[in-house]
């Protein structure tokens, strides 16, 4: 039977049905720089983001058949050589898509209504400071009636607009795979339709209220200089989906002048070490990379993997 690899961890789900269905589990990190020796022994690797999985790493080991991802992005690992050299790449792009939707509306209400600072300062001032900051904080946004730009009409691009129909916002899609004028979502749930306008980038700059990115990365940043340049006044970014895919120094630049009222950020371009004075920054809500990371998405990313490993490998 098959030798599987776990390098970054699994949810125990995950990890139980692979031994269910008889297959040799490592479920323990091995570092980057020990995989080059230690990978022959096995027939499949499982990564998150951590460990890299690269043409190099593939050509020492010929034993290896399945590079698995648990998440959605793949720019740690070398598909295209991976592939043409016989070996499967999966990942697991629907599993996650509600939580880091959700992240990204979380930053959003929280930019909306200053909760992000309202939680620095109120602890700091006291309570004799307590009418100036309800004063300060007394002139945030109603989301209802604003329109947002779906930067990606992808899995979580799609959560997103479903989430932002029923809040009452104009959704706007951006997506050069879809070629329609509309596309039409489904909530499942109570089997409503809703229908997204499909518009170029440039026509939705001009009208969008607030941003979000749900795309990967591709070399080059989808928002430069010349993106938020042609943005409104005042607009909200909101990026759950890869660092590079903002230009930080434009967007810096974007938040020093009020062209960018505010910036929600889970994900940056230098990760582990983001730049310090985009966290800083008084008008940015930012959390670790964490879009991913809830009991749900865990469970089902471990689920949906093994399933995919099983498939792949018996």
């Amino acid at each position: 039977m098959a030798k599987i690899l776990i390098n970054d961890g699994i949810h125990n789900s995950g990890y139980n049905r692979l031994i269910e269905h008889g297959f040799e589990v490592d479920n323990f990190h091995i570092p980057q720089e020990e995989l080059n020796e230690k990978l022959k022994a096995y027939d499949a690797i499982c990564v998150r983001s951590a460990t890299k999985v690269r043409a190099g790493l593939i050509d020492l080991c010929p034993n290896l058949k399945v590079i698995g991802r648990g998440g959605v992005g793949l720019d740690n690992i070398d598909v295209d050589h991976a592939q043409s050299n016989g070996v499967k790449v999966i990942n697991t792009p629907a599993a996650s898509s509600r939580s880091v939707a959700e992240l990204g509306f979380a930053h959003l209400f929280s930019l909306s209504r200053f909760l992000y600072k309202s939680n620095q300062d109120m602890p700091l001032t006291g309570n004799e400071q307590f009418k100036s900051l309800k004063k300060s904080f007394s002139k945030g946004s109603e989301l209802a009636g604003k329109t947002i730009g779906i930067i990606g009409v992808g899995r979580i691009g799609e959560v997103a607009a479903k989430i932002a129909y029923g809040l009452g916002l104009n959704v706007l899609g951006v997506d050069p795979y879809f070629k329609e004028k509309t596309i039409t979502l489904t909530i499942a749930d109570n089997d409503i339709n809703i229908n997204v306008p499909m518009v170029d980038i440039a026509t939705m700059l001009k009208k969008a209220d607030i941003i979000t990115l749900h795309v990967p990365f591709d070399g080059s940043p989808v928002i430069s200089q010349k993106e938020i340049d042609q943005m409104k006044d005042g607009v909200i970014l909101i990026n759950v989906a890869r660092g590079a895919v903002i230009d930080e120094e434009s967007l810096l630049n974007g938040l020093n002048s009020g062209k960018v009222a505010a910036a929600g950020l889970d994900v940056f371009e230098n990760e582990p070490s983001p730049r310090m004075d985009l966290l800083n920054h008084p008008n940015v809500s930012c959390t670790p990379h964490i879009g991913a990371s809830t009991i749900e998405a865990q469970e089902k990313i471990g689920l949906e993997l093994a399933d995919k490993l099983i498939e792949q490998l018996s």
